[in-house]
């Protein structure tokens, strides 16, 4: 049987799930990372990211991860000492980067319990996929989130260069905005034009990519998916400023050069060749200067500024955040995830590569009305 590539159907969570622990464990991984792994695929298919679900996930340890060395099973994370009571620093030792970035913005939160705001910085890591995942799921909890990292691989060409010496590197901030509009605000962005995760997913769906996303091997811009080489900063030298705060974070952190990230057989041998991470946490109320007008509480205070920017006949302005929370919305009405119909097959290869079975029968198309 195979599925029309954009028709959407649904899995459950349990399917998918045993999928991903199997393919993890299939890898090496131990069953606590497998299952790390899986439920942080689910969040990303529950809140409808395309680009760093898990086929995008496997994908990315295939390539730079397991198979390579790039990623260590079992690895186990080193805190280093840190002269600063709110700032925590780890060596991943390239443990998988979900289980790490996971761990990271937890120990966040206790810091900002602690001390208002917490700070966990990561060096010579394996790269942990969507920021956005982390960064609500904390806002959710309450706190302020922001996460930022450089990306697997030099994919992007720096405004007015020629060569990709930059990662698509990712900022990611939420807020604990859910009683005010109903769900987190989380900005979420590559620094590139576009992620590379959704140039793969172009591919497998046969469509074109947008003017001024990408060229080719020759340098040349180009709509064909299968003829990216690399990619362009959006907003020209604003996204460019954005990708390099990561690339220079990473560098007081401990990265090294982003050109031979991912590539350990380029440059130097003694050269790391791994990501960074930083995260922080903030406790609202360590913010607040208690000067809200009209005496509003600080939770009254930013749901007025809220309905001030919606407001003056922009009801209908987008949120940040808000589609992902409308995907989360649709997932559970409808009872499971959501993949198109070149995702099924992409599923069920990698099932195939674990030895897990993949009942057909179980995949439902959406019937919406």
């Amino acid at each position: 049987m195979s599925y029309p590539v954009t028709q959407e159907y649904i899995i459950t969570a349990e399917v998918h799930n045993r999928i991903v622990r199997a393919a993890y464990m299939h890898r090496g991984y131990l069953a606590d990372e497998a299952e790390i792994a899986a439920r942080f695929s689910e969040r990303t298919a529950r809140h409808g990211i395309k680009t760093h679900n898990a086929i995008k996930a496997l994908h990315l340890d295939a390539l730079f991860g397991s198979a390579v060395g790039g990623c260590k099973p079992g690895a186990a994370i080193q805190e280093l000492p840190s002269r600063y009571s709110a700032v925590a620093r780890w060596n991943a030792n390239r443990k998988l980067g979900q289980v790490v970035a996971e761990k990271a913005m937890m120990r966040a939160m206790e810091l900002a319990d602690q001390f208002g705001v917490g700070t966990v910085v990561v060096d010579d890591a394996f790269h942990y996929l969507w920021g956005g995942g982390y960064v609500i799921d904390a806002a959710r909890k309450g706190y302020i989130a922001y996460t930022n990292c450089t990306a697997a691989l030099a994919e992007v060409v720096p405004f007015g260069g020629r060569f990709p010496t930059l990662g698509t590197n990712p900022h990611s901030w939420a807020f604990p905005t859910t009683d005010a509009v109903g769900f987190p605000i989380c900005i979420d962005w590559a620094t590139s034009t576009v992620a590379m995760g959704r140039v793969q997913q172009f591919v497998r769906e046969k469509k074109p990519l947008g003017a001024g996303w990408a060229v080719d091997a020759d340098g040349k811009e180009t709509t064909d998916p299968n003829r990216v080489a690399a990619l362009l900063p959006f907003a020209g030298h604003k996204g460019y400023g954005l990708s390099l705060i990561d690339e220079l974070t990473a560098a007081f952190i401990g990265g090294s050069l982003p050109s031979i990230r991912s590539r350990p057989t380029m440059g130097n041998p003694c050269e790391k060749h791994t990501c960074c991470f930083y995260f922080q946490c903030i406790v609202p109320d360590a913010l607040a200067c208690e000067g809200f007008a009209l005496g509003r509480t600080m939770a009254e205070n930013v749901k007025a500024v809220i309905a001030d920017i919606r407001g003056h006949g922009n009801d209908n302005v987008l949120l940040p955040g808000e589609p992902e929370a409308r995907a989360w919305d649709r997932s559970r009405q409808l009872g499971g995830l959501l993949f198109t119909g070149a995702e099924i097959e992409a599923l069920a290869s990698i099932a195939a590569e674990a030895g897990e079975s993949f009942d057909r029968s179980l995949i439902a198309p959406v019937l919406e009305k």
